[in-house]
């Protein structure tokens, strides 16, 4: 007797979320077997994605050198790592201070990172500074500063760890960027410039080293949301409808440990680009490309309103 028909559909969901989770499952176990003994290099480790990401590759089994600039908040994240891990399993990490802000200290930094093991496996830049502010507002000084953290201290570093992945012909360098390395919006100049530099910088690297076998891989998300929920306020000032929808999608965040194990996942996989965005910022890069006249006069009718919308307030 055959099956009614009415129970295919919901047989078929049940087989399909079932795969999906022993999938999932298989490159889990495939992310820990893939670190396990390797030296993995995380910097700005004591944010709340570092933190995440130090916590995934520990458990894993890899060999940690954690960055940062805070001592204090370094030696606070060894002690939540290496309280009540098995020695047998996991390898304590090493601490290693870095301000990417000061780049006179890059080299010397260099040379501390390659003292730990004498070399590295895979590099994750993670350090970034954020600013929202109009060009004209935003000092020279200023541009300098986010230029140095967010394209000048990763591209430094791992130029200074390139040389021992080259003799070794072997290496994976992450870099943590963001989608406005991909798309600029309205009073992000700075930040944009600084992420479209970094991208620019990692995607001609990619090329120059894969001879080597060596992986580059970028991970392009919307911000980070590391915050709970924010509180219902009162509606503010009606705006262009199309471009709050589409600022509200740029800044829906992506959780930290959901990039974390993206970031996991791209090590294990050695993808070469990762874009974690949901639709509609994905849609704004195809018409970046395919329409920007559409996109450009979407991005400025909105800066106007808000302008509006301040001036009624």
């Amino acid at each position: 007797m055959g099956m009614p028909s009415v129970m295919v559909l919901p047989l078929l969901i049940v087989f399909a979320a079932g795969a999906y989770y022993i999938y999932n499952e298989v490159m889990q176990f495939m992310s820990k077997s893939v670190v396990r003994n390797k030296v993995v290099v995380i910097t700005d480790a004591v944010s709340g994605l570092g933190a995440e990401c130090a916590q995934l590759f520990h458990k894993a089994g890899a060999r940690l050198i954690l960055c940062g600039t805070n001592w204090d908040k370094l030696e606070s994240l060894y002690e939540s790592l290496t309280t009540d891990a098995d020695p047998s399993e996991t390898f304590a990490p090493k601490l290693v201070i870095l301000d990417f802000s000061d780049m006179d200290s890059m080299e010397d930094v260099v040379a501390e990172v390659m003292e730990c093991y004498g070399y590295v496996d895979t590099l994750i830049c993670n350090s970034s500074m954020k600013l929202k502010a109009p060009v004209q507002s935003v000092s020279l000084e200023l541009d300098r500063n986010i230029m140095d953290i967010n394209y000048f201290g990763p591209s430094t570093l791992a130029k200074g760890l390139l040389p021992t992945m080259i003799s070794r012909r072997s290496g994976h360098i992450v870099l943590v960027s963001s989608i406005q390395g991909k798309l600029a919006v309205p009073f992000r100049s700075s930040y944009a410039a600084s992420k479209h530099a970094a991208q620019a910088f990692f995607d001609c690297l990619r090329a120059e080293v894969e001879e080597y076998g060596i992986i580059v891989s970028t991970i392009s998300h919307t911000f980070i949301n590391a915050s709970d929920p924010p509180p219902v306020v009162e509606p503010a000032p009606k705006t262009n409808a199309l471009l709050e929808y589409i600022n509200n999608q740029l800044t829906h965040g992506v959780r930290p440990p959901v990039l974390a194990n993206e970031i996991m996942q791209t090590v294990n996989r050695k993808r070469k680009e990762v874009v974690l965005a949901h639709p509609i910022p994905r849609v704004a890069l195809y018409l970046r490309s395919l329409f920007p006249p559409f996109l450009f006069a979407v991005l400025a009718a909105g800066v106007k309103d808000s302008v509006l919308a301040e001036q009624m307030q």
